[in-house]
C-alpha cells in the first residue's frame, strides 16, 4: 500500500528493459547518438512541430533550467502560492535563474485571472527596487490533483502574452493530466500559448528521465551552453534517450497514466462511500486528499500504509476536525485494485 508518491514506484519493465539493452552496446557521447536524435524527431510528432528538445535528469532541473532560459535581469516569474517551483525545490529556480518566485492565489491549486493580472502590474518593467514581471509558470497537474482545464490555460496564457511574458508549464504530471483532459499534447501546450515545458516521465514509470521541450527553437539556441555550466549534459545521455524510447512506443506512457488515474478514481470512489471520511476537495488525476479520522489513519500506516500527512490549505471548503487527520495519497503505474481495496478496508474497519 504505497500511496506517499508516485516518485516511490519502481521502473516499468519495458523500461528496464530497454536500458538492459543499451548497457551492452557504444554509441556516441553528450545527446549525439542516433537514439537521441531518434528520441528528439519522436517528441518533433509528438507535438505536431518541430521541437527543441533537451534531456536532464530531474524535474527540479527542468523547471530552474526552463525558467533560467527565459530569465531577465531583475525578473519576477508568477506562480501558483502552493507550486512546487516555490514550495519543494529549496529555491533551486530562483538560484539557476536569478529570478525570484512571486506567488499568485487561487482556489484549488489553481491562479485565478484577475489576481495573476493584479500581480504583474505590481511590478512594471521600470520597476528597478522591485524587480519586473519577467515570466509565468504553471503546474499541470496541480499540487493539489486538480488541472487546468483547456480554456484556462488559454486565459492564463493570453493574460502572458498580454504583458510580453513567456509562459512555462510544469508537467512533472503531464501525461496524468493529459489523459484526464483527453486531448493531445499539443492542444494542452504550444496550441494554447505554452512556451516551454518541463516533460516528465520519472513519476510515470521512468527511471530518471525528464525533458525540457521548447515550441520555438528560436527560443532555445543558447541553451546548450546553460545546461552544460548547470551540469546536466550526461556523456550517456542516450540512458534517458532509451528510457524516452521505451516510455513513449505504443503510447506506454499514456497507458501508465491512464492506470494510475484509475487507480486514483477507485480511491476517491471509496473514501465517497464510506461514512467516516471524505475527500478533503475533488481531483481529477493521480493525487487523492481526504480526511478520515485519526485513528483510521493510524491503523492503516500500522498496517504498512504509506501516504504523507497534509497541511490544511487556507482555502480547503471543509476544515479537518480535531479528531481528524488529512492525507494526501498518490496512485501510480505500478498501484494496484488490491492495494486500494486493502486500505480502504483497514479505514472502513478502524
Amino acid at each position: 500500500m504505497f500511496f506517499a508518491s508516485d516518485n516511490w514506484a519502481g521502473a516499468h519493465p519495458a523500461i528496464n528493459e530497454r536500458l538492459s539493452k543499451e548497457s551492452t552496446r557504444f554509441a556516441a557521447a553528450y545527446g549525439t547518438s542516433e537514439l537521441d536524435r531518434s528520441i528528439e524527431q519522436r517528441f518533433n510528432e509528438i507535438f505536431e512541430k518541430e521541437v527543441a528538445v533537451f534531456f536532464v535528469a530531474t524535474g527540479t532541473a527542468a523547471n530552474s533550467l526552463s525558467l533560467a532560459s527565459i530569465a531577465r535581469p531583475g525578473g519576477l516569474t508568477f506562480c501558483h502560492t502552493e507550486a512546487h517551483v516555490i514550495e519543494d525545490e529549496c529555491g533551486a529556480p530562483d538560484f539557476f535563474s536569478g529570478m525570484r518566485m512571486v506567488g499568485v492565489e487561487g482556489p484549488a491549486g489553481k491562479m485565478l485571472p484577475e489576481n495573476l493580472l493584479e500581480r504583474i502590474a505590481r511590478y512594471p518593467q521600470d520597476a528597478v527596487h522591485h524587480g519586473r514581471a519577467a515570466a509565468v509558470t504553471m503546474t499541470q497537474a496541480t499540487e493539489v490533483g486538480t488541472i487546468y482545464t483547456l480554456d484556462e490555460i488559454d486565459t492564463i496564457s493570453k493574460i502572458a502574452k498580454q504583458n510580453g511574458l513567456p509562459l512555462h508549464m510544469d508537467g512533472a504530471r503531464f501525461a496524468n493530466a493529459l489523459v484526464s483532459l483527453g486531448c493531445t499534447p499539443a492542444e494542452m501546450t504550444w496550441k494554447r500559448g505554452v512556451d516551454v515545458l518541463s516533460f516528465g516521465g520519472t513519476k510515470n514509470g521512468c527511471w530518471c528521465a525528464e525533458a525540457i521541450v521548447f515550441f520555438d527553437p528560436q527560443l532555445a539556441k543558447d541553451f546548450a551552453f546553460l545546461r552544460k555550466r548547470t551540469a546536466q549534459l550526461f556523456s550517456k545521455s542516450r540512458f534517458i534517450a532509451a528510457q524516452f524510447e521505451a516510455y513513449l512506443q505504443d503510447d506506454l506512457w499514456l497507458g501508465l497514466a491512464k492506470h494510475a488515474n484509475t487507480m486514483a478514481d477507485r480511491l476517491r470512489t471509496g473514501f465517497s462511500s464510506l461514512n467516516s471520511a471524505r475527500l478533503a476537495w475533488p481531483t481529477e488525476a493521480n493525487e487523492v486528499f481526504a480526511v478520515l479520522p485519526k485513528a483510521s489513519a493510524k491503523a492503516a500506516a500500522e498496517q504498512g500504509a504509506k501516504f504523507y500527512d497534509w497541511l490544511e490549505p487556507r482555502d480547503m471548503p471543509e476544515k479537518v476536525g480535531k479528531d481528524e487527520a488529512l492525507i494526501r495519497m498518490v496512485t501510480s503505474f505500478a498501484t494496484t485494485e488490491e492495494d486500494v481495496d486493502q486500505f480502504l478496508s483497514i479505514c472502513a474497519s478502524a
